[in-house]
């Protein structure tokens, strides 16, 4: 047998938490000297303390550890275990990074209220035939729209692939509420005719004819601050906007995202 101090080493714990694993019944020492009261273990103990620190590190309570151990949990099960905790941390690890770029570009927007835009071109946008995807953000909130764009793009420009269909323009994003929140179009311009046989939709988009566009350079992490550097100039101008920016993706792709260059496409009329 073990000592209490030989045991935690073995097993890489603290003498402090064995004792409090034996005071809790996780871990109880296999003797105990009754005359000094000194906790005695054994090596098959190892195994029951290897089980208890994976399921704790894992997330699970000390009540719930309990629990899992009394079940005798085998070496698969707890593989299982960790590959849906491992996917748990991940998808928190995904939720908290989108959320710290969100607070970083509203802190960026808020440096820059005040400056004043960049020139910015009142002009019509003709109509124009694209094929597009589609899906549903929760919301326009850039946490909710990146992650149902993102992936439409690529898969849209594979399918007009398959079908020898030529892109003739840069892609164009573009936005409809909807009851359960925001349509997401992705698209891209084409010469081509709809058909029931395509997996994709080809649509004509009307014609606009007035728009305000302003140039956004970088990544779409940073596009609040044109959108709302834009808004400010059609309030002072005199016009007031109609329905959801419209975004054209000049110079875009899997390079330096500080290269990115972006049209913002605001459809005005006069206040």
């Amino acid at each position: 047998m073990f000592s209490i101090g030989d045991f935690a080493r073995i097993g890489r714990v603290s003498i402090r938490m064995l004792r409090h694993y034996d005071t809790v019944g996780l871990l109880r020492p296999a003797w105990v000297d009754p005359a000094t009261g000194y906790r005695y273990y054994q090596a098959a103990q190892l195994s029951r303390l290897n089980r208890l620190i994976a399921l704790k590190d894992l997330g699970f309570t000390l009540q719930q550890v309990a629990g899992v151990l009394d079940d005798k949990l085998s070496v698969e099960e707890l593989h299982g275990m960790l590959r849906l905790r491992q996917a748990e941390l991940e998808a928190q690890v995904v939720r908290d990074r989108t959320r710290l770029a969100g607070v970083l570009a509203r802190i960026r927007t808020i440096e820059r209220e005040g400056v004043m835009p960049a020139d910015i071109v009142v002009k019509s946008v003709p109509a124009i035939r694209v094929a597009e995807l589609s899906g549903v953000a929760e919301s326009y909130e850039s946490e909710h729209i990146g992650p149902v764009i993102q992936p439409l793009y690529p898969e849209l420009i594979s399918r007009l692939e398959n079908a020898g269909i030529t892109l003739t323009g840069p892609g164009i994003a573009y936005y409809e509420l909807v009851p359960d929140g925001v349509r997401v179009h992705a698209s891209f311009p084409v010469n081509a005719d709809p058909n029931d046989t395509h997996d994709f939709t080809i649509v004509d988009l009307p014609a606009i004819d007035k728009v305000a566009t302003l140039l956004h350079h970088g990544p779409m992490d940073d596009v609040d601050s044109s959108v709302q550097q834009l808004a400010r100039w059609i309030e002072e101008n005199g016009y007031r906007s109609v329905g959801f920016t419209r975004e054209v993706y000049l110079e875009y792709g899997m390079g330096d995202p500080s290269t990115w260059v972006t049209e913002l496409q605001e459809a005005i009329i006069p206040a």
